[in-house]
Parts: structure tokens; C-alpha cells; sequence
């Protein structure tokens, strides 16, 4: 890729999965008609299960009802993939990218994430790396970053989320992206400790800075930036 690539940086906290789901929506109909520069999105959500659009109900291991108890939610979304579970301590990123501005497309685009997750890790002395076929980021067989992607006009939404310091408990009610076989790790496991999870996303942006190209916004740019293109607001 040739030059940076001008992006705004939301960085939201705790947010209700369907307000950031919303948010996504407006954001990439913005960025699409070329209101609003390329945009990263990085929250964390109260616990929600999400299927993907070939994501399988068995996948889930519980009743609604009974993840309801749990103080989860339920929601069919239309990503990529299966079955995932998304919690506080979680750090959860979705870029909203013209993938038309580098000439490439959707693998492209997903390997860019796992290369830029696994520079994250790296940056924290854990080595991480891809499997075959098995979309995510993984220590061994263990999954400490989930992708699920979906392209529409060559605009990106939904993304990735790793796992910094979860409770690891919620994913035993699920089959974690339809892998029977796959465990799912967190940071804090890898570490042995806990790790602050405002320096991980730190690293987590910088990191897809680099991969990507993109010039990341300073924070006064961003607030005159995204009320202009209306994709901020609550």
C-alpha cells in the first residue's frame, strides 16, 4: 500500500451491543459516501452471545432463557462465522474501511487483522499465531482473538475481539465459532496476571496503524470530525 490512509479512532467503553451495532450501521453508510474518512470503532460489551449468518443454534449449548439468567443476550447478526461471546474485559474492534482505497479484498482484510492482533501479543511477549483455515488468532490450540467480518460495497464492518481479561466461564455455554475442539484463552491466562486493558487497546490501535497505513486522529480532531460526518451521537 502506498501513503496513510486518514482514520478517526471512537473509542466508546462499555456499549450496549445493539447501540454499537447502530453505530456501525450509520458509521459505514457515512464512510461509504465519502462523509467520513475511515473509522475504528473499539468498545466493550456487556455479555451477548452473537450467530454470525451461517451460525448454527445448536452451537449454543444453553436455552435463551437460560443465558438470559446468566445476564446475557442473544443476537443474529450478519457477520462471517459462527457462535461468539462478547463480555466485559474484552477488547472489541470494528474498523469501518474502504477496502477500495488499497485495492485489495475481504482476506486480505482479515489477514491484516490477525497480523495486527498478533503484533499486539508480541508487543506483550506472547506468541501468537494463525491456523489454517481457523480465521482468529491463537496461542497453541487455544483462541485468544475471534474475527468475523462482513463486506458490503467494499466497505468493512464487524471485526475482531481479543480477549484481555473476560470471564471465561460465559464460553462454556457455547460452541466458540462452531469449533468443537477449539479452547479459548485470555491474557490475563497467558500472563498469569492481569493486564490493563486501556493499554492493551492502546496497543491494539497502534498496531492496526501500522498494518493498515493509517494516520490515526488526534482526539480534538476526531470529536470536529465525526459531528460533521454524524456518525458519533449516542
Amino acid at each position: 500500500m502506498s501513503g496513510f490512509k486518514r482514520c478517526l479512532v471512537l473509542r466508546r467503553g462499555l456499549t450496549d451491543y445493539m447501540e454499537g451495532w447502530e453505530l456501525q450501521r450509520r458509521t459505514a453508510i457515512a464512510v461509504r459516501d465519502g462523509r467520513s474518512p475511515h473509522v475504528l470503532i473499539v468498545l466493550q460489551h456487556p455479555p451477548t452471545y452473537t450467530l454470525g449468518v451461517r451460525g448454527k443454534t445448536e452451537h449454543l449449548l444453553a436455552s435463551e432463557e437460560a443465558l438470559r439468567r446468566l445476564g446475557a443476550r442473544v443476537y443474529r447478526v450478519d457477520r462471517g462465522g459462527d457462535v461468539t461471546f462478547h463480555g466485559p474485559g474484552q477488547i472489541v474492534g470494528y474498523p469501518i474501511f474502504r477496502l477500495d482505497d488499497w485495492g485489495q479484498g475481504p482476506l486480505w482484510y482479515v489477514r491484516g487483522l490477525e497480523a495486527a492482533l498478533i503484533d499486539t501479543l508480541a508487543a506483550l511477549g506472547i506468541a501468537a499465531d494463525r491456523v489454517q483455515g481457523r480465521p482468529g488468532v491463537w496461542v497453541g490450540a487455544e483462541k485468544v482473538a475471534a474475527i468475523g467480518v462482513r463486506v458490503s460495497r467494499n466497505v468493512t464492518t464487524h471485526g475482531f475481539a481479543l480477549n484481555v481479561s473476560p470471564d471465561l466461564s460465559y464460553f462454556q455455554h457455547i460452541v466458540p465459532c462452531g469449533l468443537a475442539d477449539a479452547a479459548v484463552t485470555s491474557i490475563e491466562r497467558l500472563l498469569g496476571r492481569p493486564f490493563p486493558l486501556h493499554e492493551v487497546e492502546a496497543l491494539v490501535i497502534q498496531s492496526l496503524g501500522r498494518v493498515f497505513g493509517l494516520e490515526l486522529a488526534q482526539e480534538e480532531e476526531e470529536t470536529q470530525a465525526v459531528a460533521q460526518a454524524g456518525v458519533g451521537g449516542p
